[in-house]
């Protein structure tokens, strides 16, 4: 491995002349504390410094101005899509941004902050039954785009658009920040969108030198953001062929590597990014030498109802696994 000698840090900010054009080059963070090698470095990819606070703007704007380049959307539509809150966030902002009415369908049991961002942005909700989960949302909005041809469906979950924007975007910034010396990647499984853009870009790039893993929640485990294929959907933009790995994690992992990331490191990351830290830290464990890279999705704001962040990390601990935070 050749090692990074020196961080080049970046001035924030830049000049833009629409917030849609702010989306992007998000910092990469080195976790000292988190490694358990000394030749092992840990990256934390901060996607919550994106202007919604996710990584979801990247799609949500690939998805529209792929739709607006094939003429997909046109007057007098409504762009709908389910979600689970952060693509539907980011969706209202842009659509706003360019005059596009949203609708987005989602389970009903997700925390109060994204139901409070959606209509904040101006975006229409219809409720999906929450022990459905993802899956629900997905069943339900597809069925109502077949039976009202005045919805425009992105469908984040089978649009190339999707992997589009981290084929061209996100992995371009990893390799450009780690002078191309990657030795794994580590991300969610959810849509797919993220494993597979970065995971095809990084490995034309470094082909087998770089490892791509998928962090999954094992079959009835309600992490947020992410899903289980054993559930019974497969989101058609997955190609589990360019997976070298998939670990199966828990909501606990979750919920204590959130905590971990926010006490040990000051990373105030959602849910879904204790999850894959949680992989990422077991794959760093793995190797000698190298740069691990994760995807932080998103930062807590949205989960603050949710109490993790200031309970005693004994009574976290303790939590039910099946609470769906």
């Amino acid at each position: 491995m050749t090692p990074v000698q020196d961080l080049r840090p970046r001035p924030c900010g830049g000049r833009y002349g629409d917030i849609v054009e702010a989306i992007g080059h998000t910092p990469l963070v080195e976790l000292k504390r988190l490694s358990p090698k000394p030749g092992v470095r840990i990256w934390a990819k901060l996607e919550s410094f994106n202007p919604t606070g996710s990584v979801k703007d990247r799609v949500a704007r690939s998805l529209i101005e792929d739709a607006e380049e094939k003429g997909a959307i046109r007057p007098g539509m409504t762009v709908l899509e389910p979600t689970s809150g952060n693509t539907g966030i980011a969706l209202a902002m842009i659509c706003r941004r360019k005059g596009y009415p949203l609708k987005v369908v989602m389970p009903d049991n997700v925390t109060p902050e994204r139901t409070q961002l959606l209509e904040m942005y101006g975006a229409e909700i219809v409720s999906s039954p929450g022990d459905q989960g993802s899956n629900g949302a997905v069943k339900m909005a597809l069925e109502m785009a077949e039976s009202d041809p005045s919805y425009y469906m992105p469908y984040q979950y089978g649009n190339e658009a999707n992997p589009n924007a981290h084929y061209h975007g996100t992995a371009v910034e990893i390799l450009e920040d780690l002078d191309g010396d990657v030795a794994a990647f580590v991300a969610g499984l959810g849509t797919g969108g993220t494993l597979m853009g970065n995971g095809r870009r990084l490995k034309e790039e470094l082909g087998d030198a770089v490892k791509i893993v998928a962090a999954e929640p094992m079959q009835g485990e309600p992490v947020q953001g992410l899903r289980s294929l054993e559930d019974g959907f497969i989101p058609p933009i997955i190609d589990l062929s360019l997976l070298d790995r998939k670990i199966f994690v828990t909501n606990r992992d979750a919920i204590i590597w959130t905590r971990r990331l926010l006490d040990e490191e000051g990373v105030f990351a959602g849910v879904s990014s204790g999850a894959i830290a949680r992989v990422a830290v077991r794959i760093a464990n793995e190797l000698d030498e190298g740069n691990v890279v994760f995807l932080v999705a998103d930062d807590g704001w949205k989960y603050l109802s949710s109490g993790i962040y200031t309970r005693p990390v004994d009574e976290i601990e303790n939590l039910d696994s099946t609470i769906w935070w």
